[in-house]
């Protein structure tokens, strides 16, 4: 998943949030190297992952993308799903709802912002300026999303042919988004609170 479904996914604790944004910047043991709550979210988001990767839906959507992008068709279909989240009237019931989440995720990872790995600490800003969160609703939020990955990506040089697949199977992709999601949403919520379980043990 992307960063608008572990922001969502966070279940509104600044510590499992910010886990779960930087998880990506924090390699294997690392993650011992913040507190109990922060390394929950990272846990979570690793578990988020793998429950994605797997899911039969998922393995369904990058099939659109796969002849072309291959490896990398999971992360455009990460992206993918963040639009179809922001989207979703079931788990946003408004633009509003949509803009007050946004603005309150960029509120909260800021107060953080001295702990940040450093990618993130630079990457956050332009998150935060550009309203992403928000912006995934757009297909032009997309667009620009493929291409921010491409030029992150050592061996991707377009996003173009993507975007087309996009569209081209929007209806599809649509789809397995939802018949995917729910079934992830409540995994992220029984695994936040295996984790919170399991602290409490400590």
């Amino acid at each position: 998943m992307n960063l608008l479904a572990h922001a969502f996914l966070s279940f509104n604790e600044p510590g499992v949030l910010v886990g779960n944004m930087i998880s990506d910047f924090v390699k294997g043991s690392k993650k011992f190297d913040y507190p109990a709550a922060i390394q929950k979210g990272i846990s979570l988001h690793r578990s988020i992952d793998q429950f994605t990767d797997f899911h039969p839906a998922t393995i369904m959507a990058k099939q659109y993308f796969r002849p072309v992008y291959r490896l990398y068709s999971g992360a455009f279909i990460d992206i993918v799903y963040d639009h179809f989240l922001a989207t979703d009237n079931s788990q946003f019931k408004s633009d509003q709802a949509l803009q007050e989440f946004a603005q309150n995720t960029y509120v909260q990872l800021s107060a953080f912002n001295d702990i940040f790995p450093r990618n993130f600490k630079l990457l956050l800003p332009f998150m935060s300026l550009h309203n992403w969160l928000y912006n995934y609703q757009f297909r032009s939020g997309i667009r620009k999303s493929f291409e921010g990955m491409v030029r992150r990506a050592k061996y991707l040089e377009e996003s173009d042919i993507a975007f087309s697949i996009f569209e081209k199977n929007y209806d599809e992709l649509e789809a397995c988004y939802l018949d995917f999601f729910p079934s992830l949403k409540e995994f992220a919520f029984k695994e936040l609170q295996l984790l919170n379980n399991q602290e409490q043990l400590l």
